[in-house]
């Protein structure tokens, strides 16, 4: 666990505190941007420690995850650099936009509204699954973001990553730009995958014989709302190592 959020901190504050050290060289616009990246990343930080340290969540996933001493020292440096690589090229937009003679401000503020709208699905859906649990712990939560899909969570992320590399896409300048741009958008999309196919295996296992949520489960996709896809768990080239 402590690698993880070493991770997550190298990739939420690391950069962005860096650009925001050097404000007087930026502007408004870069240190949005930048502010932007720390409050998502210290809201994430945060509601996943809280998350953790809860005994009910350590019982409940105890089994299901491998913890860091499960993998061997040379595996957790292929997955530190794996993960590193992936973040900063997440977050490349932003080092692209100060390095750019191209100041386009339509298309950043376009992407900043988009990535906002994706903030603020994320902490409703995550605030929903709590405040749901505490009412009926052994229950599935199907209301209100759950009705549209089966991990908005995962989705206000998808939104927010997206409006990311959309803000940057007319400073993106060569192959090496747009791949770094790309690897991160796909590499989130990927993230994302993984995790509702992890998400939807356990919810068979622990709902798989309730009618109700079989019949939820058919109608309500799993990941993008109305993009009919139900299931992903027979894609095991989903499997991967994810850090939320």
């Amino acid at each position: 666990m402590v690698m993880d959020f070493l991770l997550l901190l190298e990739h939420y504050f690391y950069y962005p505190i860096i650009f925001l050290l050097s404000w007087k060289y930026l502007s408004l616009e870069e240190v949005i941007l930048a502010i932007l990246y720390i409050s998502y990343g210290l809201r994430l930080v945060l509601f996943i420690f809280i998350r953790n340290i809860k005994s009910t969540y350590a019982t409940k996933m105890k089994g299901k995850l491998k913890s860091n001493n499960e993998f061997k020292f040379f595996v957790l440096v292929i997955i530190w650099v794996y993960c590193s690589l992936l973040y900063s090229c997440q977050i490349s937009p932003l080092v692209f936009r100060i390095l750019s003679p191209e100041k386009d401000k339509f298309l950043l503020y376009i992407g900043v509204i988009i990535s906002l709208i994706g903030f603020f699905i994320e902490i409703e859906a995550d605030n929903q699954k709590t405040n749901s649990k505490k009412t009926n712990p052994d229950r599935f939560v199907d209301t209100w973001l759950y009705r549209f899909c089966r991990c908005p969570n995962y989705f206000g992320e998808i939104i927010f990553w997206t409006g990311c590399f959309i803000g940057g896409i007319k400073i993106y300048n060569g192959f090496v730009q747009w791949f770094s741009a790309l690897l991160g958008y796909i590499g989130i999309l990927y993230t994302m995958f993984s995790g509702a196919r992890r998400i939807e295996i356990n919810h068979n296992k622990n709902y798989g014989n309730d009618p109700q949520f079989k019949e939820y489960a058919k109608r309500t996709p799993i990941l993008i709302p109305f993009l009919p896809i139900y299931s992903i768990e027979r894609f095991y080239w989903l499997r991967g190592w994810i850090i939320i």
